[in-house]
């Protein structure tokens, strides 16, 4: 009588393989998380990034006055948005960066430190106080119309960088069918930031502000043979998360402002109230 072999348990031999490709897989994500294959951190830093420190800022104590005319913080790089299938013709970013500054400005110190005068639409608020004065003196109205608050400073400036595809990379693992990989791209945009005496025309404070972008994309995939190898089952799925270049250059333009403010205490340009850094 003919000897049999122990039996193969089929579907068990190929539930031991699954979960071993998927520790395999487990542990490739966590030596990615915890630093064993370096990779970049998703909010990649901005030197001295003190975004949240400039709400925080104490008063001074005598509000500077500072304009910012339309034109004076602007895109200087003549970047467009990268795209490797067809051209686009938006600018890589925001086409008036002077309304992350004054927002900037006007948040410091929780709004208290800088006084901003509108100059980017200076031309509609001459037409409407012409308009006032006409209509005054048509109805014979003595009440004169006070003047505008002149700038003491002057905020100019803009973006004067943007690198795309800076650093570059990936890393990925794929065994018994079963693959997975992570990859990222980095891009860079640099503000720089002056303030300039009206009275002597002087540049009395000059910045220079570095913020990482970070694009992040994650796959993975399957595939099987079926039917004795007659039949191929392939599945596959995968996600990408952009940095926002609009917030990283927002919190470029706040992080200048945070240092400008700074700077300008260490020069004794303006102190603060409570005596504090």
């Amino acid at each position: 009588m003919e000897r049999k072999g122990p039996m193969i348990n089929v579907k068990k031999l190929i539930f031991v393989l699954k979960l071993k490709c998927l520790l395999i897989l487990l542990a490739f994500t966590a030596s990615c998380k915890t630093g064993a294959i370096a990779w970049p951190q998703k909010h990649a830093e901005v030197a001295d990034l003190k975004v949240d420190a400039l709400y925080l800022l104490p008063t001074p104590k005598q509000k500077p006055v500072v304009a910012i005319y339309g034109g004076a913080f602007a895109d200087f790089t003549g970047q467009r948005k990268s795209n490797s299938e067809f051209a686009l013709f938006s600018s890589a970013v925001t086409a008036a960066p002077e309304t992350y500054l004054i927002r900037a400005l006007k948040h410091a110190a929780n709004g208290e430190f800088f006084r901003v005068v509108e100059r980017v639409g200076i031309d509609n608020i001459t037409k409407e106080r012409q308009i006032i004065r006409s209509t005054r003196k048509d109805f014979r109205k003595s009440d004169k119309l006070g003047p505008l608050l002149f700038a003491g400073l002057l905020m100019q400036g803009g973006v004067v960088d943007y690198e795309t595809n800076l650093r570059t990379g990936g890393v990925g693992a794929r065994t018994l069918g079963i693959g997975a990989s992570r990859q990222f791209r980095e891009d860079t945009v640099t503000v720089t930031l002056r303030t300039v005496s009206v009275l002597t025309g002087e540049i009395l404070i000059e910045v220079l502000v570095t913020k990482k972008i970070l694009s992040v994309g994650t796959s993975g995939d399957v595939f099987r043979f079926i039917e004795a190898g007659t039949q191929l089952v392939e599945l596959e799925a995968g996600a990408t998360e952009n940095e926002s270049s609009a917030i990283a250059l927002r919190e470029a333009i706040e992080t200048a402002v945070y240092n400008t403010i700074l700077e300008g205490k260490e020069k004794g340009f303006w102190s603060f109230e409570s005596g504090d850094e």
